[in-house]
Formats: C-alpha cells, sequence, structure tokens
C-alpha cells in the first residue's frame, strides 16, 4: 500500500483552479533567479514572502524589486522593509481599454513564456512539487545553454 503523498495541489477559489502557483524571481533580462512552488490554496503574497529570505541570503546585493497589484500586502511591504528591498507595485490600467505593455512587469510574463516551450511545464503534470521545481530549472538551464552555444 502506498503512504499518503503530502499536499502538493491546493484549490484557488479566485481563479477556481486545483493545481500550484509559480512565484518566481528574474533578473531584467528575464533570467531565472529563484522559483517557490507552492499549493494554489496559498496567497500570492505569502508565497513572496518566502522568497524575500532566499533573495536575500543568496543576491544580498539586490535592493530593487517589481511585482504586480497581488503583491501588494502590508505584510510583504513589511517584511521587504525589513530586508532592506523597494518593492515597486507595477500596477495594471484598468481605464485602458486594449492591451497595453507594461514596463517590467512584462519581463516576468517572457519568461513563464519560455517556461511553457517546455511540454512537460505546460500543464501541471508532475506528482511531486521538488520535480516540478526541478523541471523549471532543467527548462531555464537548458534555455540559457542554447543562448551560450549560440
Amino acid at each position: 500500500m502506498k503512504a499518503p503523498a503530502a499536499k502538493t495541489r491546493g484549490y484557488d477559489a479566485g481563479k477556481k483552479i486545483v493545481g500550484r502557483k509559480r512565484h518566481i524571481v528574474v533578473d531584467t533580462d528575464g533570467r531565472l533567479l529563484m522559483v517557490n512552488l507552492t499549493t494554489a490554496d496559498i496567497s500570492d503574497s505569502a508565497g513572496a514572502q518566502a522568497i524575500l529570505d532566499a533573495i536575500r541570503k543568496r543576491w544580498p546585493w539586490i535592493k530593487h524589486l517589481f511585482a504586480d497589484g497581488a503583491y501588494d500586502r502590508t505584510k510583504l511591504m513589511d517584511k521587504a522593509a525589513f530586508l532592506d528591498f523597494v518593492i515597486e507595485i507595477v500596477r495594471r490600467l484598468d481605464a485602458e481599454p486594449r492591451f497595453k505593455v507594461l514596463p517590467r512587469r512584462w519581463v516576468v510574463e517572457r519568461t513563464f513564456g519560455w517556461m511553457t516551450r517546455w511540454r512537460r511545464l505546460v500543464r501541471d503534470y508532475e506528482a511531486r512539487i521538488d520535480v516540478s521545481e526541478a523541471m523549471i530549472h532543467v527548462a531555464m538551464g537548458s534555455l540559457l545553454l542554447h543562448r551560450i552555444s549560440h
């Protein structure tokens, strides 16, 4: 008999999906610096709080971060200020009826696009969260190797 697996998926009532959320940090060129996978029932700001400590430890010189409106929460901003980060929230313009490219926000969206070029990352196929995170690292590492070699 198989042992019960740890909780690896959750339900996001806002998006009405079952699965995981990918919280990533990229540099200004879109290269992956940090990834944190959480179940879908964890809020965006809670997932980002876990990643802030890791960023500070691994890259102590990073000071300025850009984020979308989902990360604009008091708890996250307080932790960022404590860790000496400046988080600039890039908000969507609801007054704009058509699509508009927002500064700095497109960099992360482009990185998600690069990730989904890998078939195993298009959907949440992996049963284990650590395997899913490893596949993200493999995909982004392959992208870097391809760019270096060409």
